[in-house]
């Protein structure tokens, strides 16, 4: 076997429940909800109880999210399994940043509840709507966008698809051109145009929570969604920052991993939704999850521990 990244969910992965097996399996696991419940009391039943539709408004999803994702990466870690290399899909960055030390847990944890706000309120005053683009490629999307002034592409997940975010008729006018390209387009479920120009708010709050924070040099490279390149310690809080307000290029993410020899990538948290992206990316990867006990079961055996 060829190296490991644990790569961590982001936010449309949640579901009522989530969480709770991994926490009754593993203590490292249960230790991430204490400090969530010690800081922000009831995120614990949040996440195993809470029906979706709370657990999908954003300053709930994100601090939800967050704990089921280092939760997962925590359990594996426990089991003896150690990543060469971490990343996370947007909100699942902090869990990927927390994990390789840039952030302590008490740290990550706020920041990840001030990001939710911050993203909620900018959502709020700017509101806008998001469509996955599918059957075009890269630069017909980018084409498209052009003819429209408040349409940007934001999540490049992987060939043949492509996010945009935009104002919401604008967005609806721009599904159509996009059929009539050749193309299929579908509305995402989503509070906000993220990290699109209608997160600039958010990213400057994001900016003023930061100023005051001593970020640590990380223990395990962290490829950033802004550049697809390694998170270094004087770069972390920018790439915090800017993160918001610009496309994910998670599909340059993981390609640069593949090309620097990882064949085993875990997906921690939630869903299987970037499991997908990776093999429609890296056609002969490995590719495992960890969201629950009989997951966690199974990626330890498959990886022969």
């Amino acid at each position: 076997m060829g190296k490991v990244a644990f790569v961590f969910a982001g936010q449309g992965a949640q579901y009522s429940g989530m969480g709770k097996e991994l926490c009754e399996k593993s203590p490292a696991a249960q230790a991430v909800f204490d400090t969530a419940d010690s800081l922000r009391p009831g995120t614990r039943e949040q996440c195993f109880a809470a029906p979706v539709e709370e657990l999908s408004i954003t300053k709930n999803t994100q601090p939800c999210l967050y704990c089921v994702d280092l939760a997962a990466a925590r359990a594996l870690e426990e089991a003896g399994v150690r990543p060469d290399y971490v990343a996370g899909f947007s909100l699942g960055e902090i869990a990927a940043l927390t994990f390789a030390g840039i952030f302590e847990d008490r740290q990550g944890f706020g920041f990840v509840c001030k990001r939710g706000e911050a993203m909620q309120k900018a959502g709020e005053e700017n509101p806008g709507a998001m469509a996955a683009v599918l059957k075009l490629t890269n630069q017909q999307v980018e084409e498209l966008c052009q003819g429209f002034e408040k349409v940007w592409p934001v999540n490049y997940n992987c060939p043949g698809q492509l996010v945009c975010a935009g104002e919401t008729a604008q967005i609806d006018a721009f599904c159509q051109k996009v059929g009539e390209a050749g193309g299929r387009a579908k509305k995402l479920a989503v509070s906000g145009g993220f990290h699109s120009p209608f997160m600039e708010s958010a990213s400057d709050a994001l900016r003023e929570v930061l100023e005051g924070e001593e970020l640590r040099e990380p223990k395990v490279p962290v490829y950033a969604n802004f550049h697809a390149k390694p998170y270094t310690l004087g770069s972390a809080k920018e790439l915090l920052v800017q993160q918001v307000k610009n496309p994910v290029r998670w599909q340059e993410t993981v390609e640069a991993l593949s090309a620097l020899g990882v064949d085993t990538f875990i997906e921690c948290g939630p869903g299987k939704t970037l499991s997908g992206l990776i093999r429609k990316t890296v056609k002969d990867a490995t590719v495992l999850n960890v969201q629950d006990g009989e997951s966690l079961s199974a990626a330890l055996e498959a990886l022969g521990r």
